[in-house]
This record gives structure tokens, sequence and C-alpha cells, in this order.
């Protein structure tokens, strides 16, 4: 009990004197002059947009017309439909963003209304998210802090450029800020009221603010712990209960997209994360990937190896804050564990993506403001160990140093920001205008880049990718020739009749598709970027051309035909998801971190999706009858390697299948298997090299196979 007493006295102390600091923060300019000051240089970067763009005002990445898209689909009555009549997807990164988008639109904010509505929203948070970390900084340390972490959030290039561009990066920041400045007003007194609600608008807002505003809840069960004797039990339950509203709306939002779209995983993290952006996961691929991407997030952070994304040895600095402030300033040290603890585990999740490092850092930008916060603390805390006539000087001397890095950064971004619209204007958005013009009427357009050819170009669109486009991103990440499976699997009405789009990542090259004849070879239009690059020759875009090609689906599907005679029974179509996981279908890679990655070949007027495959593969046949010779048909193209494979049965040695390899796209070989193998109506078919670890290895192109009896 007493030591409850000496933990909760600081905060009650803090209480008694809340209504002054209220008083103090009404008269007080200083909050209202850095929020100001990020409104004035917010208005800089939309000047660097006009100045780039002949007046007009455009977005720096595509990814804002996909929210707009969504958000001018909701207004219009089609909820979470990225095309009219399409079923629900989960293409939009931020669910509470494309709904204040949809009412945006709902109200009237129409044509180039919409962006300039993006973009001023979110720049009106971003101004009041930095005059709220100046009252945060002031509330848990002191008002210098509070002051110069105001002042290096609202002078942030990298946080100019991302809350300026019209995504959702400025409503995240607020919320950010937001809800954890309500819990530290909240805190001393036990009754968290509003803290919960603000902390599900963060939860809602983005996947990193779910893991953000659950550490943070967490930092309140601390509170209703320590505090449960004085409270009560059932007090405690009922505001303990409450603060579970985060959860629960996180809850409800995969319950959405579950019931929605059949799965509870947003079309995003399916085409982005590492989990599930390759054929096959390997945990030491993963870990490798994810690590490399960390240690980037983490250069960047601090200031040595990307100098303009913040002011040198931020982390270093930040990291010492963190310490002098969970040592000295204990009355708040479960608000600073879970702010600390917060970031690394944003940090940690977003460097699970691919696109971790892409777009200058989008998804870590929000969080910077808690970062620079405890820099700016550990600058203090340093401060707190010279002689009492020099702390001012050293603690003001050394932060003014820190804005002015910041401060010579912010051209270099604001050109940065106008040299990015125009590439986007250069790229995706004349590639819609194309579209709009050009393309017959009802006409569908598979693309990459989704957003600004549905937000402009008036067709149907088919996101390669699969962001707004459901069940695609899969088929993307396992390669061009599961791509095209799933394309042709659609209703010959809804397949794609032009594509729109570019060779590079993201996504698999189309260039297969117009060697076999699914694409027109000479396209309709061809669109080189224009758009100078940055001084480290850098564009937004990670192409340098697209071209629009014309499709012809004649030939789709006629790779499932049995090249041999005889009943019948199966078919394992390698290469199409749908038909391998019917199958139970493995690669069976001999190499660790090999990709068996989908292909797409003809032969004469035969065009079928295949894998390239070191090693050997496993499925399960269905419909046989036991006791039964079994005949296997393969379409395989084998390399130069000893072909020799063993053939296994349910474990069981089935012999030796020996494939020559022949000329042309691919060949076909058969195998019998004796009847007295044959056990069940569903055996496992192994196909196994025959010298384990050993190089050579056998090396082919597998396409599918048919099991007759």
């Amino acid at each position: 009990m007493t030591l409850q007493c000496r933990v909760l006295e600081p905060l009650n102390a803090t209480r008694e004197t809340s209504t002054d600091r209220r008083r103090a923060t009404r008269r007080d300019p200083v909050p209202w002059l850095i929020g100001g000051l990020a409104l004035l240089l917010g208005l800089v970067f939309v000047g660097s947009d006009l100045a780039f763009n002949e007046g007009k005002l455009l977005a720096p990445l595509d990814d804002v017309y996909i929210h707009l898209q969504y958000g001018r689909q909701i207004g219009l009555g089609e909820f979470f439909r990225f095309n009219t009549g399409d079923p629900v997807s989960a293409g939009a990164s931020s669910f509470l963003y494309a709904l204040v988008l949809g009412l945006a639109w709902t109200i009237g904010a129409h044509g180039s209304a919409f962006l300039a509505f993006a973009m001023g929203f979110n720049m009106l948070c971003f101004s009041l998210g930095a005059a709220l970390t100046h009252l945060l900084g002031t509330r848990l340390v002191a008002r210098p802090v509070g002051l110069w972490s105001g002042l290096l959030v609202a002078c942030s290039g990298p946080l100019l450029w991302g809350t300026t561009s019209g995504m959702e990066v400025g409503v995240v920041l607020l919320l950010v800020v937001a809800s954890t400045l309500v819990l530290v007003h909240e805190l001393p007194g036990g009754r968290f009221r509003l803290f919960p609600v603000v902390a599900t608008l963060l939860a809602l807002v983005r996947p990193e603010g779910l893991i953000f505003a659950g550490v943070l809840v967490l930092a309140s069960w601390v509170v209703l712990w320590r505090q449960r004797r004085t409270t009560g039990t059932g007090r405690t339950w009922a505001r303990w209960l409450w603060t579970l509203l985060p959860a629960l709306a996180g809850l409800g939002q995969l319950l959405f997209y579950r019931i929605a779209t059949g799965t509870a995983s947003a079309n995003g993290i399916q085409a982005k994360s590492l989990l599930h952006d390759r054929p096959v996961f390997y945990l030491s691929d993963f870990l490798d990937r994810a690590v490399a991407n960390l240690r980037g997030v983490l250069g960047a952070f601090l200031g040595f190896t990307n100098g303009d994304f913040a002011f040198p040895g931020t982390l270093l600095l930040a990291f010492g804050g963190l310490v002098y402030l969970v040592l000295i300033r204990r009355a708040w040290r479960p608000v600073f564990v879970a702010l600390a603890a917060g970031l690394v585990l944003v940090l940690v999740s977003v460097s699970t993506l691919n696109t971790a490092l892409v777009h200058n850092m989008r998804y870590q930008q929000p969080f910077l403001p808690i970062l620079l916060l405890f820099a700016v603390s550990g600058a203090y805390g340093m401060s707190r160990v010279v002689s009492p006539r020099l702390r001012r000087p050293v603690l003001h001397g050394g932060l003014a140093v820190a804005l002015v890095f910041t401060l010579v950064a912010v051209p270099t971004w604001a050109i940065r920001f106008g040299r990015d619209t125009a590439t986007i204007r250069d790229t995706d958005v004349s590639v819609a205008e194309w579209v709009a013009g050009n393309v017959p009427p009802g006409a569908s357009v598979a693309v990459k880049d989704v957003g600004a050819v549905a937000y402009f170009g008036e067709h149907h669109v088919v996101d390669l990718i699969g962001l707004g486009t459901n069940g695609l991103a899969a088929a993307a990440n396992n390669g061009i020739g599961s791509l095209y499976e799933a394309l042709r699997r659609l209703p010959p009405a809804q397949r794609p009749d032009y594509f729109a789009t570019y060779d590079t990542v993201p996504g698999p090259s189309i260039a297969q598709l117009r060697q076999v004849g699914i694409l027109e070879a000479e396209p309709l239009q061809t669109f080189e970027v224009q758009t100078p690059p940055d001084l480290a020759g850098n564009l937004i875009v990670p192409f340098k051309e697209l071209g629009v090609y014309r499709a012809d689906w004649r030939l789709a599907g006629s790779g499932d035909a049995q090249p041999v005679p005889g009943q019948p029974r199966d078919y394992v179509n390698v290469g199409d998801l749908v038909s391998e996981g019917e199958h139970a279908y493995r690669p069976e890679m001999a190499q660790v971190n090999m990709q068996p990655v989908s292909i797409v070949s003809r032969a004469g007027d035969v065009v079928d999706s295949g894998r390239t495959i070191l090693g050997g593969e496993s499925f399960t046949a269905r419909n046989l009858t036991p006791g039964r010779p079994l005949t296997i048909t393969a379409r395989t193209a084998m390399d130069k390697v000893v072909p020799d494979m063993e053939v296994l049965v349910d474990g069981r040695p089935a012999g030796t299948w020996v494939r020559q390899p022949a000329a042309g796209a691919w060949a076909t070989y058969t195998y019998t298997i004796p009847g007295n193998l044959i056990t069940s109506a569903s055996p496992r078919i192994e196909l196994r090299q025959p010298r384990p670890l050993l190089n050579p290895y056998p090396v082919y192109n597998s396409y599918g196979y048919w099991l007759s009896q």
C-alpha cells in the first residue's frame, strides 16, 4: 500500500494542477504558432505541386487515387467496391480514411475538389498533430521539450511530403499523438473515458495504428491494476471493459473482411507481406529480408544513411531520452514504456512488408513525432548534467542545430514532392486519360498501378497486383503463369480486354503473355517516363516505360486437354493455384530459398502455365480406382542435367522415371505405376530427386500431370 501511494502521489499532484495547465494552454500562443507553421509549410508543398504541373493539383502517388476511388465509390453507395458491381474488396490500406473520403464525396467534394479535400484535410490534421506534440512534450517532460518537439515535427520534410500527399499520413499522425495525449490526461485519475474512443479511431485508421493503440491500452491496464484496491473490483472491471473498445473495433474490421471477402487478411497484406509475397515461404528468407528492411528504417531514423529524413543521431538521442524518462519521470513510466514498445512493434511489423522502404517510408512517418519527442527528451536529459547556468544555452543551442538540419532539408523535400506529382502525371494519369479517350466503352483494363486508371479512366479495371480485385494477390505473387490462370478462370465477359502495365516489379512481368499471344506483341500506345529523376537517379514509379496492349483470350485454357489417349481420372494443372490447392501440390525444391516461380509457355496453338522446378514435386491424386495400374502423363520441359527421378506412391518406391530432354517448348512423357501400389482412391504421388542434397539436381519446367487408368 505504501508503494502504491508513492507511485500515485506524483499523478495526484499532476491532477491538482490540471485546471491551471488548461488555462495556461488557452493563453499560450505557441501551439497555435507551431500548427500555423506546419500549415504554412504544407502550402509550400502544394505550391511546388502546382508549379510542376502548370497549376493543376495532382497527387505524388498512384496509391492516393486508390483511396479516392474507394471514397468516391462509397459516396456513390458502392460500399468498398472498387468497381461498380464488383464484390467488396479490401484494397484500401486505411478503413477509416476511406469512410472519411466517402463522406466528403457525399457532401459535394467532387472532381478536382476531391483531391484538394484529401490534401487539405491531412494538412490540417498534421498541423493539429504538431500543435498537440508541443502539448504532449510539455505535459510529459517540460515546456522546452514540447516547444522543440513541436517545431521539429512541423518542419519535418518527410512528414510534410506524406501529409500533403493526400494519403492518410496526416490522419494517422494526429490520432497517434492525440491518443497518447488523452491517455496522459486521463491516466492520473485512472478513469479512461475518452481515451478508448480516440484509440479506437487509431485502430481503424491503419494496421500499424491498431498495434500502437493496443500497446497504449496495455498502459492503461497497468494503471487500472495499480488502483484496483482504491477503485473497487466492480468499478475496475467496468473501466477495464471500456478500454477493450479498440480491440473490438480491430476484430470487427477483420470480421468485416472475412464476411465480405472470404478472408480476414486485407488485400494489401496479401500483396505486400513477406509472409505471402513468394510462392514458397522460407523462414530464413523472411528473416533475412525483414531484418534488411528494419536496418534500412533504423538507418534512416539514425540520420546517417539518409540524412534528410531525420537530423543526424536522432535514433541514438531518442534512445538516450527514453532511458532518461524511464529513470527520472517515474510517474509516467507506463506511458514511456508503452510508447517505446509501440514504436518497436510498429517498426518490426512494417519491416515485414516488401514496401517498407518505398514511398519515403510513409508507413512509418505518422510515428515520427513520438521518436522526435524522445530525441528532444534525450537532449533535455543531457542538458541536466551541466551546470545550471549553462543548461539553457546547451539545450537550445543543440536543438537549434537539429532544427537547422531539418529546415535545410525542407526545400529538397518540396522539390521532391513536385517532381513526384509530375511523374505521376507523366505516367499513371496520362495512361488513365488515354484509356478514357481510346478504349471502347464497356471494355475492362488490367493494370498494376490501379489508382489513377480507375479514378480517371472511366472503365472497369482489373488490378493485377490484387489490391482492388479479390483473389489476384496470391496469383501475382506466384508469377505470371499463376496470374494467367487466375485471369483465364474469370468468366469470359470479365476478362480484361486491354492491359496497361509494365514489366518491372511490383507484380510479375507480362512479357511472357506477349510471347505466347495472349497479348498482342506491339503496344497500342507506349508511355515513356519523361520526368527527370532526382539527383540520386530515383523516380517515384518503378518503371521507365509503360504500354497498352490488346488482349486475345482465344487460346485460354487450351493447355487443359489431355495430350495422349486414355481414360482421364484426374488432372493437376501446375501453376494454377486452384488446381494445385485441390491436389495439395507442392514443389520439393532442392535448395532452400529457391522459388518455383510460375511461367506461361506456348507450343503451336496450346498455351499452358507451369513452374520452374529444381528438385521434385508431390501431389495427391483423386478419383482413382484402387488396384488398377495408373498412367501418369506429364507435360515437361527438361533441362540438360541428369533427368532421372524416383517415383513414390504413398512413400513406397515405384521405380525410376527417365525423361530425356527434347526440343521445343515442352515434351510429353508417360510413366505407368503398377496397380498393386494404388491402394486408395487418393494416393500421394512423389517425384523425388535421386541423390538428395547432391548436385546436379533435376531442373525442369513442369506444366501439368494427367492421370488415367
